[in-house]
């Protein structure tokens, strides 16, 4: 039987955080949040920046760069996602107001929503896509696992908050 003093500390991946606020609305995480639910869905060290901007800002980055003209939830912007290579890095962009609609048309509580949207940013900057249907089924399943371990209900069981 191992002793504690023989069992090895999991180390958690080194992460260069910043948040900014671009946005002043009404029940934004707070950067230690940001910071559990960011590190919870990392599996490499990494510099993430998270940006929580209005609907404006939203829809302009939303057509901008993937050419869809509305304000979306989550924004994933990666610039380095080879953990050989150096940290991964990228930015994430959430869009309060969505999020908050979101949440509350889905029956689930804001910090539940903001902690699956950030987690599930964090899993494209690591290469995790959901364009076909196993590759979401694998992202959707290392979400779920993540979130549930953050304390949070399924992320894909609506109305459960």
């Amino acid at each position: 039987m191992p002793t504690s003093a023989s069992i090895k500390k999991i180390a958690k991946p080194k992460l260069a955080l910043a948040v900014q606020y671009a946005t002043a609305k009404e029940g934004l995480p707070t950067r230690p949040q940001v910071r559990r639910w960011v590190q919870a869905a990392l599996a490499h060290t990494a510099e993430i920046t998270v940006r929580f901007v209005a609907a404006e800002e939203g829809q302009n980055l939303n057509r901008d760069y993937r050419g869809k003209d509305y304000a979306t939830n989550v924004l994933s912007f990666v610039y380095a996602s080879d953990p050989t290579q150096g940290p991964i890095s990228g930015d994430l962009v959430l869009c309060a107001p969505v999020i908050a609609h979101e949440a509350q048309q889905q029956n689930k509580t804001l910090s539940a929503h903001y902690a699956h949207l950030l987690v599930h940013g964090v899993l494209h900057l690591q290469g995790f896509d959901h364009e076909t249907a196993a590759e979401a089924q694998v992202m959707e399943g290392r979400e779920r696992e993540i979130v549930i371990g953050l304390g949070y209900p399924d992320p894909y069981l609506v109305g459960d908050a």
